[in-house]
């Protein structure tokens, strides 16, 4: 009888120990499971922190290796020298007005007002038999009509088209309507035409002492 409860006992002792066993490896499965898991985890982060590293270094690279935009240096544009005969009294071409200019300054002009004054502009016209005058271009079809002080020195007479710059008194001369009319009579005009005068003519007069001509 004895014999047999000592058998009894080791046999539950041996049954608890295998339930013992089979649950220790049970929490190990699931310890297991969780630990693979977790490694799946580690690695999805590992992998997104690795390729963060690489971007950056991407657009450094581009930034360093990007090239400046090339230098474009201007030039300014080099001034035209224009040689010029001189003829009257020895002038200089610094400083003269525009025609434009000048045409401002004829209008500001009243009869019998004179200025002393220079400026620039082509010659529209020469006088043909020995250069005693000049036409000179304004705006809008309108001329300075030159003469040369005391007739001292003449142009020469092909000077037509050329640059010129003249310093001298500009003033500005009223024509009436009678003058204008008579001028008209002794040109041919017919009276019809003659009849249709009716406003005086300013016209812009120049006396210079000097001038240039370009070559």
């Amino acid at each position: 009888m004895k014999k047999s409860f000592i058998i009894a006992a080791a046999l539950l002792s041996l049954a608890a120990c295998q339930k013992k066993e089979t649950t220790v490896k049970t929490e190990d499965t699931v310890i297991e499971g969780q630990t693979d898991t977790v490694s799946v985890d580690t690695d999805t982060v590992a992998a997104a922190e690795e390729q963060t590293p690489a971007e950056n270094v991407a657009v450094t690279e581009t930034e360093t290796t990007a090239k400046p935009e090339p230098v474009v240096e201007v030039k300014a544009a080099k001034e035209v020298k224009v040689d010029y005969a001189s003829f009257g009294d020895k002038i200089l071409a610094d400083n003269a007005l525009s025609k434009e200019a000048m045409l401002k300054k004829y209008n500001s002009l009243k009869a019998g007002d004179t200025v002393n004054i220079k400026f620039k502009t082509k010659i529209k016209d020469v006088c043909k038999k020995k250069g005693c005058w000049m036409a000179l271009q304004l705006p809008g079809e309108k001329e300075s009509f030159v003469k040369f002080k005391d007739y001292a020195f003449f142009v020469p007479l092909n000077a037509t088209g050329q640059d010129a710059v003249v310093s001298g008194k500009a003033f500005v001369s009223e024509v009436s309507v009678a003058q204008l009319r008579h001028y008209a009579k002794d040109g041919g005009k017919t009276e019809a035409e003659i009849s249709k005068i009716t406003e005086p003519e300013i016209t812009y007069g120049f006396l210079a002492d000097g001038v240039l001509i370009s070559k």
